[in-house]
């Protein structure tokens, strides 16, 4: 496997960048793989292991143990990519879930935007408002699925991170937002204010504000909402 003439050589036989283009390839011989792993050089290179660990070819054995040992930037890749075995994408994610807790903040905010969506939900409950600033930027964040995530209790630092992200004028989402807001002020420091409400309120048109109001069970919010606040 290791002769210079053979395609499926490894390095030092062959160069790096053809070796990098087989390591996607679709269809290795058996064994390749395995010794592609086990280079010193890939060993220090645990973003290049990725490769190897979502190929569709790698034994389940293999694929378990460079899971393993991958940094939470290279399991974000492999939980997000359409390409990687179904399989490797599952452990990455749940690996990714098991380090959430252990992260620190700067890591939580790169790994919200680029985080595979069966980790949206744990994002979305961070408590720091730079994290929720950068999840709501992931590309592949939709109005369907925001709207989803926006559910009671609403958090001051959602509401905050939502008011200033590229949805504030989205009216599903501000009729969404209006009524977690209004089914959490008046939980137990809920850390809420009415103002929270503003944005949210003018991006909705007369008829809209008139059917969010219908629908309040907070007095003074459903006065703000209403366009004629005295008919109420």
């Amino acid at each position: 496997m290791s002769h210079p003439s053979t395609p499926w050589a490894l390095p030092p036989d062959l160069p790096w960048p053809r070796f990098l283009r087989l390591l996607r390839q679709p269809d290795p011989p058996k064994g390749w793989l395995e010794s592609a792993a086990d280079l010193p050089e890939l060993k220090k290179r645990p973003l290049l292991l990725r490769w190897i660990a979502q190929h569709p070819k790698a034994p389940a054995h293999l694929r378990s143990r460079l899971l393993a040992r991958l940094p939470w930037r290279a399991l974000a890749a492999v939980g997000s990519d359409a390409a990687a075995h179904p399989q490797s994408r599952q452990q990455a994610t749940e690996k990714l879930q098991q380090q959430w807790p252990t992260l620190a903040t700067g890591e939580r905010r790169s790994l919200a935007i680029h985080a595979p969506r069966p980790l949206w939900s744990l994002v979305w409950r961070a408590p720091t408002l730079s994290v929720l600033v950068a999840f709501l930027q992931h590309p592949k964040l939709g109005l369907e699925a925001l709207v989803a995530l926006i559910q009671p209790p609403l958090r001051p630092a959602q509401a905050e991170a939502l008011a200033a992200s590229r949805w504030k004028e989205t009216g599903p989402v501000a009729e969404q937002v209006l009524q977690a807001l209004d089914r959490s002020l008046a939980l137990p420091d809920s850390g809420l204010a009415l103002g929270h409400a503003a944005p949210w309120i003018k991006a909705l048109d007369e008829e809209a504000r008139i059917l969010a109001a219908s629908r309040m069970l907070t007095p003074a919010l459903r006065r703000m909402v209403h366009p004629r606040r005295g008919e109420i």
